[in-house]
Formats: C-alpha cells, sequence, structure tokens
C-alpha cells in the first residue's frame, strides 16, 4: 500500500512539474510563427505507467508547445492534431490526471479565439479534415464550459451543412477534390457529428451518417478480398481512376484504418434503436475480417499496402496497425465485434510494441515506422500507383500513430481494470 500510494504521489509530482513547464503554451494563444518553442523538461518516464499515459509523456516533452506535434513551425488547424490531443485529453480523463487535459487544451487556446473563430480555418474549402479536430472541441467545452468552444462548434457543423456531396450525397473529401471521396473522410467528418448531434440534440443527423459510410462501402469494397479501396472518384476524370469502376488502385492500410476507426467512434453515439445501426456493426465485423486476411502472421501488424506483402519496397506500416488494432479492442470492448477480436486485438498490440516501439533510457517512447501522408491527386499529382505509396516518407511519432496508440493503450488499460483481458 505505501510503495503504491508513493508512486502515485511521485507521478502527480512528475505531472504537475511537466503542467508548469506547460503553462506558457496553455495560456498564450499569440505564439508568432518563428518563436523559439520553450524548453522541454526533462522527466523520467517510469515504465511502470501505462502506455497511455508513457506515450502521452513523451509527446508533451518533445512539443511543449502543443501545435508543434506535427512537425511544423506555425500553428494549424489541422486533423493531425486533433487527434493527437484529443487522445492526450482522453488520456488525462481516464487516469484522472489535469496536466495532460491542460496540455489538450493549450492548442485550443491556440487556436480558438475569444469569440469562436478558428485560426488557419477556411470554411470555403470544404476541406473535411477540418471537421476532424471537432471532438476535442468537445471535450474542451465540457471540461471548461466556455462558449468560444460552442461556437466554434457550430462553424464545423455549418461546413458540414453546405459540404458538396456526390449524386448520392456522399460528402466530397475537399472542394479542390471534386466527386472524390476518400475512406479517410469518413473518419474525418462523422464521429464528430455523430457525437454534436447525440448531444445537442439533432437526430436527424443519423440517418445521413449512416449513409456515408454505407455508400462508401457500397463504392469502394472489393467483392473478392473484401477490402476498400482508397479512393473513389464518381466522374471518372482523375488519372488515378479507373475508367469503370472510379476507384483507385490499392488498399492502402491507413485509409482502411481512418474507415475501421470512423465506424467505432460514431457507434458511440449512435441510437441504440436506429433502424441502420445494424447495418453499421455488419460492415464493421466484414471490413475488420478482410483486414485480418492480410495481417502479418509473423509481427500480427499490417503492410503499407495490404495484399502484396511480397512486393518489393512494401513494409510493415504502424499507423494504420495501431489504428486497426485500437479498433478491435474498443470493437470488443463495447461489444461491437465477437468476443474472439480481444485475444487478436492484444496479438496485434504486443505486435506492435515489439515491431515499432523504441524506449529511450530516459523512458520517452518513440512510434517508428509510420508513412508520413499519401493522399489522390493534387499538385505534385498523386497516382495511386504501388510506386507511390512505398515513396513517401516514412518517419518516427507520426501523429496518425501515436493518437491511435494511445487509444488502443486506454482501451486496454479500461478493459485491464474491469477484468475482461
Amino acid at each position: 500500500m505505501y510503495h503504491k500510494s508513493l508512486t502515485n504521489l511521485l507521478g502527480g509530482m512528475a505531472a504537475a512539474i511537466l503542467l508548469l513547464a506547460l503553462a506558457p503554451a496553455c495560456t498564450a494563444p499569440e505564439t508568432e510563427t518563428g518563436t523559439a518553442p520553450p524548453p522541454a523538461v526533462s522527466v523520467a518516464i517510469k515504465d511502470t505507467r501505462p502506455w497511455s499515459e508513457r506515450m502521452a509523456l513523451s509527446i508533451m516533452q518533445r512539443a511543449p508547445e502543443a501545435w508543434r506535434n506535427d512537425f511544423q513551425e506555425k500553428p494549424r488547424w489541422n486533423y493531425t492534431l486533433g487527434l493527437v490531443l484529443q487522445s492526450i485529453a482522453e488520456v488525462g480523463k481516464q487516469h484522472g490526471d489535469p496536466a495532460f487535459v491542460a496540455y489538450a487544451r493549450g492548442y485550443g487556446d491556440t487556436m480558438i479565439n475569444a469569440e469562436g473563430e478558428i485560426r488557419d480555418y477556411e470554411l470555403t474549402k470544404f476541406n473535411i479534415d477540418y471537421i476532424a479536430p471537432g471532438p476535442l472541441l468537445m471535450d474542451l467545452y465540457e471540461e471548461t464550459g466556455e462558449e468560444k468552444y460552442r461556437t466554434a462548434m457550430n462553424t464545423l457543423m455549418r461546413q458540414l451543412e453546405w459540404q458538396p456531396r456526390t449524386t448520392e450525397g456522399g460528402y466530397w473529401h475537399k472542394l479542390r477534390y471534386p466527386w472524390q471521396i476518400w475512406l479517410d473522410g469518413l473518419f474525418m467528418g462523422e464521429p464528430f457529428q455523430a457525437e454534436y448531434a447525440q448531444k445537442f440534440d439533432r437526430p436527424e443527423a443519423f440517418d445521413h451518417i449512416a449513409e456515408q459510410f454505407i455508400l462508401a462501402e457500397k463504392k469502394m469494397r472489393d467483392p473478392a478480398t473484401g477490402l476498400l479501396y482508397h479512393g473513389w472518384d464518381e466522374s471518372r476524370l482523375q488519372r488515378w481512376s479507373d475508367p469503370e469502376t472510379g476507384l483507385s488502385d490499392h488498399f492502402w492500410g491507413r485509409a482502411v484504418g481512418w474507415y475501421c476507426m470512423g465506424l467505432v467512434d460514431v457507434l458511440d453515439f449512435f441510437p441504440a434503436d436506429h433502424p441502420q445501426r445494424p447495418e453499421l456493426l455488419a460492415i464493421l465485423n466484414r471490413t475488420l475480417e478482410a483486414v485480418m486476411e492480410v495481417r502479418d502472421p509473423a509481427t500480427k501488424t499490417w503492410w503499407q499496402v495490404l495484399d502484396l506483402p511480397e512486393r518489393e519496397g512494401n513494409y510493415l506500416e504502424s499507423t494504420a496497425s495501431c489504428m486497426f488494432t485500437y479498433a478491435m479492442i474498443k470493437g470488443a470492448n463495447e461489444g461491437y465485434l465477437d468476443e474472439r477480436y480481444r485475444k487478436l486485438a492484444q496479438e496485434s498490440f504486443d505486435g506492435i510494441l515489439e515491431t515499432f516501439i523504441r524506449v529511450d533510457p530516459d523512458g520517452s517512447v518513440h512510434l517508428t515506422q509510420g508513412c508520413s501522408v499519401a493522399g489522390l491527386g493534387g499538385d505534385p499529382y498523386r497516382d495511386g500507383s504501388f510506386e507511390y505509396y512505398i515513396s513517401e516518407p516514412v518517419r518516427d511519432n507520426d501523429p496518425k500513430g501515436i493518437g491511435p496508440f494511445m487509444r488502443a493503450s486506454l482501451e486496454f488499460e479500461k478493459a485491464s481494470s474491469t477484468s475482461k483481458l
């Protein structure tokens, strides 16, 4: 008992020290481009802490200013930062440590001014990625009660109301990507819309949310493998799109990972009696069945291009592996998936720790082998070929991996606390 209490006390002291070090970032929204960030404080990260906390503390040491978590030189309204910082806030809430929530709030206070205007945001670009920080704003609104966060959320909902759509109602990925649905977009827009609909009494939104996932699967699912292609172009005008089907050429791991994460997050808010809820559950189950068919049998992780493990240049990729693992363990915890996925998720989490996690002597944790970015079209043009997907830079601590890693860790920690593992 004494040892446990002392450990908790020391852990709380370390978090408090770190919080003090981060205070300038949390209270200075006028941070200017080019100014030096505050010095990181070296706090030994003990291996007795849960993995979620170890990763969160490591992130906070590497980037004392929260907005610097995406390898950038100025504050940006960015889906990657929304993902990482909401994940850190969830770590703080689950483990009762206000330092983590305060750190995430530093991004909110940097990006949202007192009138609720969003820095570095242009509604008229109709970029679905801009919606993804919405759940972080919801957390901050509930934590602080500050009306500026509600105002900013209303702005994001206004974008969704006017987001351009395909002829069957699917959101365009961006205004500059006309007639295109990307799997990524299902995570970017729908979890926030579902949470907003539940908490602010917009039940009519759930029909539309379900339609997005159902339409994406209808257009992008390969009947032979059950996997989903990265993108679909209704116009067939893009060079990356098949002239007959409109589909891109390959099954990119992280694209399918975004889709699976979007499903498990949306289901948290979906009405139990909604007529399309069973179909969403069926989509999640059959998509993960297909994903399991291409899991690497040795490491229990996944490849950059999912179904081509033997092709030269392909590699085991961490961000998609974390996303699939999160979707499986959360699905098992919430009853969205069969209990057998609990064991499968544990195998993959162990594989992630073995294959992708590096721990420094001071205890700081790094996630390696993450694809930095991948997309379709644009300038320079991304043709969706195998050669394209393996050509993008690979880096450590990509926010699109460390966020899902923390989320998966939290789900395992939650399951452990209720003796489900």
